[in-house]
This record gives structure tokens, sequence and C-alpha cells, in this order.
């Protein structure tokens, strides 16, 4: 069964086995991060639009989740910044009332935060994972590169007040880039800013799949515990820890599956394997014919060959 919002389940480090809705299909976000494995920002907004029909996409769940299948989440994350969409409050309302077995955590750039609208759709879900890359506005600038008008301190603001009366789990990443945020002048304002941030965790992460600019570098894990060290006791890393889980995903629809997935998230074929349970010679089948009908390309990363869809 084919699905234009939602995507999955696929295997996330944080949030185990995790069904994806992606409300902003067209990457339409906040920021243009150089990191950004999604692609290149296409517009760069601070808009707030039913970019999706609402009931196309509550549609889908109600399909997808009637047979009940294994999840540990359902989590709002895709292309784009998912609090643009003026409908997430109506997903997650209904998604509480007509599935309220499985948790609810949404991926957002921090970005929209300050407008109470955007929060008060938000304190239903069970995890917001909120992320912050910078302090200074040089750094903000040079990594997320905003839409005009946005800066790290209203970012950061906005943030500290969400944080403040929020009552779910809060699940603060930071993303480290060789070169353009680990020096000791922003870590230092990282200290400074991070103690004042009421959050459960601060997630250290770096590089994994290919980004929009191609000198990004990752951060070796080791330089990323010493980060972590200096930073404060509440930071941990999350980078490089990869659990392998069996998904609930059929074989009968894999092709789709990878599509799906690799849409919002490039795959290595080991990445598809442990993501849909499906044996790494079946994935390599079907992703060797989605590349031969011109459906999907190999790119070249760190970590060896992912896959994206070709656009």
């Amino acid at each position: 069964m084919n699905y234009a919002h939602i995507f999955g389940p696929v295997l996330s480090r944080r949030l185990g086995l995790s069904l994806g809705i992606d409300l902003t299909p067209e990457k339409n976000c906040t920021l243009n991060c150089v990191y950004c494995e999604c692609g290149k920002t296409d517009s760069l907004t601070l808009n707030r639009l039913e970019y999706v029909p609402t009931d196309e996409v509550i549609s889908e769940l109600t399909r997808f989740l009637s047979s009940s299948p294994t999840l540990d989440f359902i989590t709002f994350s895709g292309s784009g910044e998912p609090t643009l969409h003026t409908g997430i409050g109506d997903i997650i309302a209904f998604l509480h009332c007509e599935f309220p077995q499985y948790p609810i955590a949404v991926l957002t750039n921090s970005s929209l935060l300050s407008l109470s609208e955007v929060s008060t759709a938000l304190f239903p879900a069970d995890c917001i994972i909120p992320s912050l890359d910078a302090v200074s506005e040089t750094v903000f600038l040079k990594i997320n590169r905003p839409v005009r008008g946005l800066t790290s301190a209203h970012l950061i603001e906005g943030l500290r007040t969400f944080c403040e009366e929020y009552s779910g789990k809060k699940w603060l990443e930071v993303f480290i880039i060789e070169g353009m945020n680990d020096f000791p002048e922003e870590l230092s304002l990282f200290r400074e800013t991070l103690a004042s941030l009421k959050v459960d965790r601060i997630q250290l992460n770096t590089l994994d799949r290919p980004g929009v600019v191609q000198s990004v570098r990752p951060v070796s894990y080791t330089r990323l515990t010493e980060i972590a060290q200096t930073l404060g006791p509440r930071v941990e890393v999350i980078a490089s820890q990869r659990t392998a889980i069996q998904s609930a995903c059929s074989k009968a629809n894999l092709r789709e599956r990878i599509l799906a997935t690799i849409r919002v998230r490039p795959s290595t074929a080991k990445d598809l394997e442990t993501t849909l349970g499906i044996p790494h010679n079946e994935i390599l089948h079907q992703i060797d014919r989605l590349v031969v009908d011109g459906m999907a390309i190999p790119k070249r990363g760190a970590r060896g060959i992912f896959y994206v869809v070709k656009m």
C-alpha cells in the first residue's frame, strides 16, 4: 500500500522502531542547514500553512495503524520543519484519541517554539526532540543558514520558554561539525546556554549521511566524548550507536518501503537491512532494480554508498 505522507517504520537510534510522518515534503523549512541529510531547502520560510492535507495524513495513519503494528514511536520528522504545518496539533490530537497506545515524538529545529500556537499544538506530544547547533549568531548563520529575520537569540529564547512550560520528555540534540562549532569559544557558549535549559537529555550527534555541503565533515566519536565532558554531566553521545531492531515491515511491499524510506532518509544497503528486517541479498536486489529503473541513485558518503530517490 502506497503512502504519500507517512514512511517506515524506520530504525531510530533514539526512538527505536518509529513510523515517520512528513508534513512538509517539498522541503519547506525555516533553516537550510549545511549538514541536512534531506537535501537543500527548496522554500526557506516562516509561513505556517497546511502544506499537505491534514485529512489525508489522518486517513493514511488510520489505514496503517488499524492493523496494530509493533511500534516504539510515531514521529513527526521528514523533509522539512514539521511545526510549519498548521495541522500538526490536529494530527497529534487524533493519534492520542484513536491510537493512544503509541507514544508521539516531534523532531523540531526549535525555530518556531516561540509561537504560542506551536507550543500549544505540541504540548500533548509525549516527547519533543528540539535541536540547537549554535549559540553565537556567526556560527548560527554559517551552519543553519536561517530564513531572514530568524536569529540565534530568538531561537534560544523560544526554546528556553517552551522547555519551562512543556511537561513531556525533552531530549535536546546538539549537532557537532568539525571546524564549525567545535572550537573552545563556541563550546563555552554552549555550556552556559545548556545549563539554563530545562531538558531531560542533551544528546551530541554528528554527520552520518551525506549533507548538503560536501565539505562538511563529521567529528570523531572520541572527540564527541571529549566535548560531552566539556559541556556538562547531562550530555551524552548518541552518534554511531546503532542497534539492530527487527521491523514489522512485510517483504511483499519492500520496494515501496525502500522508496518511502530513502525519500526522506538517505540510507546504505546495511541501513535498509536493519531498518526493514529483510536479508541483505534481497535489499541489494531491490536496490539494483530501483537504480536500473531510474527511481533511485547512489551517492558516496562517509559510511559508504547511500541511496536516494531520483528527483
